[in-house]
């Protein structure tokens, strides 16, 4: 299915971009984004949602380092409930562990891996999702992993070293500056390797029962998650394979393990129907890339898995009243 994140997460963007005296507003209505969705700690977005804002932020700044200021606005209220168990972990090991344990409340769109080496401990990031801008995400992720490790055990944290898989950009010096390490670009993994006598000193935040409590929150909330309704299901289903055109209700049953009529009925039951998932489906996405002028109305007629730009070209019209070139040009 297709990857989400928690929706607060997109707050980050928001607050770094009004830091830097721009107004979010305009971004955020170009892309059909509530900001009151950042505040409601109930929803999740697509993956694409917050890639493609991360993207237009970057581009709106000029700034080829504004993915490494994202990161560096961190606060754990953009994580939830996971964000003040990190806050509240008794080691920097402990906080880690749980990050990689509970990483699907923030999102399912990458998974971390621990490994304990003589220079210390490595940590892998790897994001199984494809983002439109390398860059932007890496540094994002990275600048805003080395923000939540000072905040428990002190700015004096310093990384052993740093890998990113992007090419060297021409604001290096940024990098060397919030890492006050050896970076690597261009290797073959995302990865930063911390000291091993940060690990497990007693952190001054610690607190045993706000851990308790917000793990409590976190396995109920992951629980609730598993349990989505049928149709948001079938949704992130429908969004993961539009781009292949492979797109049918017996294709998305395969996808949630049952038979093409027992999805009938499920969806029946739910009071919907598959042909018009894929139809709202389609159309959300539609308003969306139309407003990225970086795509063309054919690439747009393939992510939408349309047989041709007239076919879609007539589904937009109908949808909005407008032809998409119109639409694009409004």
């Amino acid at each position: 299915m297709s990857a989400t994140v928690f929706a607060p997460t997109l707050g980050i963007v928001w607050k770094t971009l009004e830091s830097q005296g721009i107004d979010p507003e305009p971004l955020y209505r170009e892309l059909q984004i509530d900001p009151e969705v950042a505040n409601n700690p109930e929803k999740r977005v697509p993956y694409n949602t917050i890639d493609l804002l991360r993207a237009k932020a970057v581009g709106l700044t000029g700034d080829p380092c504004f993915g490494l200021k994202i990161g560096c606005g961190w606060h754990p209220s953009y994580h939830g409930a996971l964000g003040y168990a990190w806050l509240a972990s008794s080691t920097l090991r402990s906080a880690l562990q749980r990050l990689s344990r509970y990483l699907q409340v923030i999102s399912d769109a990458g998974v971390i891996d621990l490994e304990e080496k003589k220079e210390g401990l490595s940590v892998l990031l790897n994001v199984t999702e494809k983002p439109i801008d390398t860059i932007a995400s890496e540094d994002m992720i990275l600048g805003q992993f080395i923000t939540m490790c000072r905040a428990i055990s002190g700015e004096e944290l310093s990384p052993v070293s740093v890998f990113f898989t992007h090419p060297k950009p021409a604001c290096s010096a940024k990098y060397y500056a919030l890492f006050r390490c050896p970076v690597e670009f261009s290797a073959p993994d995302l990865r930063i390797t911390l000291p091993l006598d940060f690990l497990d000193k007693r952190l001054t935040t610690s607190n045993p029962a706000l851990v308790k409590l917000n793990e409590q929150f976190i396995i109920e909330y992951l629980a609730q998650l598993d349990s989505a309704s049928v149709t948001q299901r079938v949704q992130n289903s429908i969004m993961k394979r539009l781009p292949s055109g492979n797109v049918s209700d017996t294709v998305v049953s395969g996808d949630l393990y049952t038979s093409t009529r027992t999805l009938q009925r499920q969806l029946k039951d739910e009071g919907t129907t598959f042909k018009t998932i894929l139809n709202e489906v389609r159309k959300e996405l539609a308003g969306k890339y139309v407003c990225d002028d970086s795509l063309s109305l054919s690439e747009i007629s393939f992510l939408l898995g349309f047989s041709d730009i007239s076919s879609f070209s007539r589904a937009f019209k109908r949808w909005t009243g407008n032809p998409p070139s119109t639409y694009r040009q409004g």
